[in-house]
């Protein structure tokens, strides 16, 4: 145990610590502890026996757990993230598709750039990608099975299509399409069989499904008001209703986690990444930046990913922030990054 006296006469209030051995076959064991110096005592203790490619992950265990104990929220540290890497000249960029750990590190390129890949997003059992992906200049929505190595195709067409999304239980996916200059909403199966069923029939443009973590309902972004604006419908297209009310434009919502928020792009001049409650009300500017897009969650529904592009240079890279606006931290990678999708808490 640490000596508590020596640390309460630094004015510490919680200690950290922690040690790592190599064990007889050359795992490591892990340990950390965090202690409540006021009261003297253990508060948290967890231990690990991992190879050593994986020391990482022990480490970002320990942050959750010593997170978890002092907010009080749920951990969001041993998490990837998936994103497109763009390399090339600003008028013909490679976009290849990419993960890598919630800090950076791991990072790992999954398609060769023969094919532009977009949007990707992570299952909800983390076995697989699902991305949008022009091949011959088609859009064709894949799902990629990480540790196969291989993808299967989900659907195909010749009419412009955007955005795929899983459902919380992995069983259904959203996309958008269009047809005949009008671009609706719809939801098909995960194994790519059966007819998509189409949720919107508005003579406008319709994009941007993202499930509420229950399943129950869809919040998108539609221009049928005039200027895109954020909707919010039943999971079987029922019940639409707008919920922005703001000046200027509305784009990419995506609902929390944790079902109490909804983040956006606010376009008014520049594009800005906000929050609002899934009724409309609360609305909250989170970056002040040129150009801030496309926001990603946590897993714990408490920082916000997104995609900050330069103005001037166009270069494009990854930052994130919590919800108090105020901390703002950009993600390394070796390339452009664009695309953010932040993916649950590893089992």
């Amino acid at each position: 145990a640490p000596q508590f006296d020596y640390w309460k006469g630094r004015t510490v209030e919680q200690l950290v610590q922690g040690f790592v051995r190599v064990g007889g076959e050359g795992n490591l064991t892990v340990g950390c502890y965090l202690y409540d110096v006021g009261f003297g005592n253990e508060t948290t203790r967890l231990g690990f026996n991992v190879p050593p490619r994986e020391w990482r992950r022990a480490a970002h265990k320990c942050a959750d757990a010593i997170y978890s104990k002092l907010t009080g929220e749920l951990p969001f540290f041993d998490s990837r993230i998936a994103y497109i890497a763009e390399t090339g000249p600003k008028g013909k960029r490679v976009k290849r598709l990419a993960i890598m750990d919630s800090d950076g590190a791991n990072h790992r390129f999954i398609t060769n750039g023969q094919s532009t890949a977009l949007t990707p997003r992570f299952s909800p059992n983390y076995k697989s990608i699902l991305y949008l992906s022009y091949v011959d200049g088609n859009p064709r929505i894949y799902v990629y099975d990480i540790d196969a190595g291989r993808q299967r195709l989900i659907t195909q067409s010749r009419n412009p299509t955007f955005a795929p999304r899983w459902s919380p239980d992995g069983q259904t996916i959203l996309y958008s399409m269009a047809v005949a200059g009008n671009t609706d909403i719809y939801k098909i199966s995960a194994s790519g069989s059966g007819t998509p069923v189409k949720l919107t029939t508005s003579p406008s443009i319709d994009v941007g499904g993202s499930f509420s973590p229950d399943g129950r309902q869809v919040v998108f972004e539609s221009d049928r008001s005039g200027s895109q604006q954020i909707y919010v419908m039943n999971a079987d297209g029922s019940n639409q209703r707008r919920i922005s009310f703001g000046s200027g434009r509305y784009a990419t919502p995506e609902w929390s986690p944790r079902a109490d928020l909804i983040a956006y792009t606010r376009i008014a001049g520049d594009f800005r990444v906000g929050t609002m409650r899934p009724d409309g009300s609360g609305e909250r500017l989170l970056t002040d930046s040129w150009q801030d897009e496309a926001p990603t969650w946590a897993p714990n529904g408490r920082v916000i990913q997104f995609l900050r592009t330069a103005k001037g240079s166009g270069k494009t890279s990854i930052w994130q922030v919590d919800l108090t606006g105020s901390n703002e931290r950009q993600l390394p990678t070796p390339v452009d990054g664009s695309d953010p999708a932040w993916g649950p808490v590893l089992p």
